[in-house]
């Protein structure tokens, strides 16, 4: 019997690992990087230059965190795998897996001395043995009170998150057979050996076995005799054991499969920025497609995503698609690749994934698979009642119609299902708004978005399938440089706007006074200098009426700290990312070497931005395309919080506002900027921060990312209208943002739920130059 399990085991287990194999071994080729050059002065390794900031010590303690990365990874692993850092996110839940974790650990020794007793007939000659049996008593009542409660959390509470059924209970009733075998074969035990040392008179109550000697008491006292204890102590041992090995053939065919893959996948994760895209190499004449068609074309990693998933929901649970009636739900998409997977690999080996397998199943697979049939998830809106206009969001409804809506089908061979439409449909692709919330919650490191652009990039490059109001975007973005189609020749049009309104600002007494001019790099060059500072404007900012004012102030707080920059005016171009994030990695190649040819031209080192999303691409992505890793990128929320520290800015005038700050996830999620925004705001005199119930790490998705900020939502809740309603919940008097995607987002927000007369959405700069300057003398701007 023994023999049978483990060749069941470790047959699964081979037949696993060779359907990851069938993934690429890793990711494309990397488009070859310009290569550090020492002999040019614009790329010599002189820190003079950085200096005169702290941008030179910041440096630094990148090149110091980069020595300990090693070390920082190996003890996060340990943090993730036995510290269950995400797992106690949910306190509750955490707790009971914590407990069942460690219970198994402590209960093996307890499973080898309850068989080797049972095959010698002696306990393990382990030193202080009553001290070991009554560590596996209180081990076995604590792993039973966890599974219990597990049961209740998911059949009596019915967390939304957690599926229901008969399949996920199995292992219930799998590890709550095990405790109570452990239990009774015990009880039997000390019943028979009290019998054969004749202690019929004696208490068999013990303290350091306290649950099996009460057990056993309580049966003698009933009339069962020591005959009968030994019937049923062998009967029970035989249950343990054949419940073991069952236990042991099906960890590896269920969810359960993670217990071996989730610290190989932890192990194996990204070891570059969340916000860093793997590139396609465009020029590879032998690459027959780009992005992922079919689920083998995935890396052997994201395949062992696959079996690592716990089918816990908390990815799904915190998704703003999911939230707010979309189809898209993390979770189903990797079970539903891996289902997929699955069945692929077993057609192709024409060996059943299922050992033992019965009649007909290898024949079965080859001409039955599962596939998704259309379904939109049926929303109803709820009332907020924080907010009359309000909704609430819930994943039951995404839930729901997944779990309809992916079944098998008998006559579709898996040969035959396409991995996109028939297993991902294209709405749940263009639902995602690549927030990364999902993989911040995910405890065993699944990395969902880099999946969904892969497949994006197989529809956009191959097939050129995208949404029509994403089509259009693109289409601007490509002539005109911007996604709203205006000239390309007006995106240095903000330089006179900007001297405009700021003259304006300067004349107290009522005469203008001409503004400090804002000079661009070509103008600088022609003068013989070569500023220290680029101020990259963006899209956004160069472009958007109400972006502008952001940039305005953020221009006027530079000058005033006397910090010396430049910029680029019509010589910028769009950083990429939007097109990026959509699919189109043509485009972003494009445009990103464009923009790394001109900064290497001016010799850039520096470089500070309003835009998250322009801020990740800079800092994380260009680097693949040639911009030296010197080039120090920042966010200017960091250098606001630096100069304000360093006392070149003095928030001297008082704000009476209460301010939510709503963190943007390109910002927060994607590179750990969270305080930054937060200090200048406390800075600020007569502010009153105050955070919603997801904040930080947890905090939900304005609903702009991943391309959406151009595309509509046409099923369920608006996502911006759910996180402007979390928002609302705080009583504020302004939605403090650091994105103008998220400022956009969230004024809509208000908007829509007719707040617009009590609450604003305002940048932390527009705030702070409030603060410095005077309402006066900032409300123009801002």
């Amino acid at each position: 019997m023994t023999g049978i399990a483990l060749w069941c085991f470790y047959t699964v287990v081979i037949r696993r690992v060779g359907y990851i194999r069938m993934g690429r071994s890793g990711g494309p080729n990397r488009p070859s990087s310009t290569v550090h050059d020492t002999s040019d002065p614009e790329n010599d390794n002189r820190e003079e230059m950085l200096h005169t900031s702290s941008f030179a010590a910041n440096a630094a303690l990148a090149s110091a965190a980069t020595g300990n990365e090693s070390t920082r990874r190996g003890w996060d692993w340990v943090l993730q795998v036995f510290g269950h850092r995400k797992l106690l996110k949910d306190i509750r839940s955490g707790l009971m897996h914590v407990v069942i974790f460690y219970g198994f650990i402590v209960l093996q020794f307890g499973a080898i001395d309850i068989i080797w007793k049972g095959i010698s007939g002696k306990p393990l000659p382990l030193p202080a043995y009553d001290a070991f049996v009554q560590s596996q008593e209180i081990t076995v009542l604590l792993v039973l009170l966890a599974i219990l409660y597990g049961g209740f959390r998911r059949y009596v509470e019915q967390l939304r998150r957690l599926k229901r059924g008969w399949k996920p209970s199995l292992v219930l009733w799998f590890i709550g057979g095990l405790m109570v075998t452990v239990l009774l074969t015990q009880t039997f035990d000390r019943l028979h050996a009290a019998g054969q040392l004749q202690l019929q008179s004696n208490s068999l109550y013990t303290s350091h076995a306290p649950v099996s000697s009460a057990i056993a008491e309580a049966l003698r006292d009933i009339g069962m005799t020591a005959a009968v204890g030994r019937v049923f102590y062998e009967l029970f041992w035989w249950l343990h054991y054949a419940v073991l090995l069952a236990f042991l053939v099906y960890v590896p065919q269920s969810k359960h499969f993670h217990i071996m893959t989730a610290p190989i996948n932890l192990w194996l994760r990204r070891k570059t920025p969340p916000g860093k895209l793997v590139p396609l190499d465009l020029e590879d004449e032998e690459a027959e497609s780009f992005g992922v068609g079919a689920v083998e074309q995935f890396t052997s990693k994201q395949l062992l995503d696959l079996y690592a998933c716990v089918e816990c929901g908390r990815c799904t649970n915190v998704c703003p698609a999911s939230n707010t009636g979309k189809l898209l739900s993390p979770m189903h998409l990797i079970v539903k690749l891996r289902d997929h997977l699955t069945e692929k690999g077993a057609a192709i080996t024409s060996k059943s994934p299922w050992v033992p397998s019965f009649g007909g199943q290898v024949e079965k697979l080859q001409t039955s698979a599962h596939v998704m049939t259309s379904a939109t998830p049926i929303w109803v809106h709820r009332s907020n009642a924080h907010h009359s206009a309000a909704t609430t969001t819930t994943i039951e409804p995404t839930m729901t119609v997944q779990q309809q809506a992916w079944n098998v089908h008998e006559d579709t061979a898996v040969s035959e299902v396409a991995l996109i439409g028939e297993v991902m449909t294209e709405s749940e692709l263009w639902a995602c708004t690549t927030c990364r919330s999902c993989e911040e919650q995910c405890p065993v490191g699944n990395e969902h978005v880099d999946k969904i652009i892969d497949m994006r990039r197989y529809l956009v490059l191959m097939e050129g399938r995208i949404p029509a109001e994403g089509q259009r975007a693109m289409n601007n973005i490509e002539r005109q440089g911007n996604p709203w189609g205006l000239p390309r020749a007006e995106r240095a049009a903000w330089l006179k706007a900007y001297e405009a309104e700021a003259a304006a600002l300067s004349g107290g007494d009522g005469v203008q006074q001409p503004a400090k001019p804002v000079r661009t790099m070509q103008e600088a060059v022609r003068q013989g200098e070569q500023p220290e500072l680029l101020l990259w404007a963006g899209t956004m900012g160069a472009y958007d009426q109400r972006s502008r004012k952001v940039l305005f102030a953020f221009v006027r707080l530079l000058q005033e700290a006397g910090i010396p920059f430049a910029v680029l005016g019509g010589e910028e171009k769009n950083s990429g990312d939007t097109a990026r994030r959509m699919g189109n990695e043509l485009l972003f190649q494009t445009l990103c070497r464009d923009n790394v040819e001109t900064l290497q031209r001016y010799g850039i080192r520096r470089i500070v931005t309003i835009c998250p999303h322009t801020f990740n691409s800079l800092k994380n992505e260009y680097s693949d395309f040639g911009l030296s890793a010197s080039v120090v990128v920042e966010h200017h929320t960091t250098m606001l919080a630096r100069l304000v520290a360093q006392g070149k800015l003095r928030p001297v005038h008082q704000v009476k506002e209460r301010i939510v700050y709503h963190d943007s996830c390109y910002l927060g999620r994607y590179n750990g900027i969270y305080d930054a925004p937060r200090q200048v705001l406390r800075a600020i005199p007569g502010v009153n921060l105050v955070e919603m119930e997801r904040s930080r790490q947890n905090g939900m998705c304005c609903g702009a990312g991943g391309g959406l900020m151009w595309m509509e939502e046409r099923t369920g809740l608006r996502v911006n209208e759910a996180r402007t309603s979390q928002a609302l919940e705080t009583s504020p008097t302004v939605i403090g943002s650091a994105c103008p995607y998220c400022l956009t987002m969230m004024e809509d927000g208000i908007k829509q739920l007719g707040a617009e007369e009590k609450v604003r959405a305002r940048d932390v700069a527009e705030l702070l130059a409030e603060s410095v300057f005077g309402k006066s003398q900032a409300s123009t701007v801002t």
